[in-house]
């Protein structure tokens, strides 16, 4: 790979690292950075990279709550352990929606839907329901403070809220978040959540990508996975510490404006270079 394709590569990483974790689509942004940037390969592979990128910042949410997600911490007793089990089975339970309609429809929903118009309505839409959703909570206290406290029927609800994320432009944690504070989970308890669930999302989403590609990969393409996966992790260590901190003191209001500038961008973008 020549040094620009590398740049590219890592430009790539550290858009998949912010935007994985922040509530503002992270296809939303891919699909402009690709845009621009045009990484030099096949779309057969970028498809497959645009997924796969994503393990990168899995491995974050692993680093990050390795002692909260590990029922065999030798600090934890037979309670903790039993409920560490618990919050897994909770979100096996909220992964089933996405198992169970998005892996057999997946294609069908991006011929229909993977585009800019889809991207930029969804990025206003989800932006809209933010601004909404935050003046209405505002001074209100949640019923749930705990990702633990979940039960399963509010796990399941939040799966079913995650299945909206088929759809390009919506966010994954976007979804998850707003389903999760609709039905009175703190936004901190919600963002955990939403971190946990994408881990067997992203695992499976990226082996089912990997295998539709196939395993021939030239060297080139090793690298490129390889970096950018490397430069999502360390930007989504960050990013992920910055998005806990911050709405510890502030609600998801600016995140919605954002993805409301975000969509009108989009949109603007591609109907002019046309």
């Amino acid at each position: 790979m020549v040094f620009w394709e590398i740049i590219k590569v890592i430009v790539l990483g550290i858009i998949e690292g912010i935007t994985e974790w922040l509530p503002i689509s992270s296809t939303g942004h891919m699909i402009l950075a690709d845009e621009l940037i045009k990484l030099n390969a096949s779309d057969a592979f970028k498809e497959m990279f645009f997924v796969v990128i994503q393990l990168g910042a899995i491995f974050a949410v692993i680093l990050l709550y390795f002692n909260k997600l590990n029922p065999f911490s030798s600090r934890k007793d037979a309670k903790a352990k039993k409920s560490t089990i618990e919050l897994w089975l909770k979100v096996i339970v909220a992964c089933i929606p996405a198992a169970v309609i998005g892996i057999p429809f997946e294609d069908t929903i991006d011929k229909l839907f993977y585009n800019y118009i889809t991207v930029a309505i969804t990025l206003i839409l989800y932006g809209v329901l933010f601004i909404v959703l935050e003046s209405k909570n505002k001074g209100k206290k949640f019923r749930v403070n705990n990702v633990k406290a979940l039960t399963y029927r509010a796990a399941a609800v939040i799966g079913v809220f995650q299945l909206l994320s088929l759809i390009p432009g919506t966010s994954r944690s976007g979804a998850t978040i707003i389903g999760a504070m609709l039905i009175g989970v703190s936004r901190a308890a919600a963002a955990e959540f939403s971190f946990f669930l994408a881990i067997p999302v992203m695992f499976g989403a990226s082996a089912i990508k990997i295998l539709k590609f196939g395993l021939n990969f030239t060297g080139s393409e090793i690298a490129i996975l390889l970096i950018g996966m490397f430069t999502a992790f360390i930007v989504s260590v960050f990013a992920i510490k910055f998005l806990m901190g911050y709405i510890k003191k502030h609600d998801f209001k600016a995140f919605g404006y954002y993805r409301i500038v975000l969509g009108i961008i989009v949109m603007a973008y591609f109907l002019l270079s046309k």
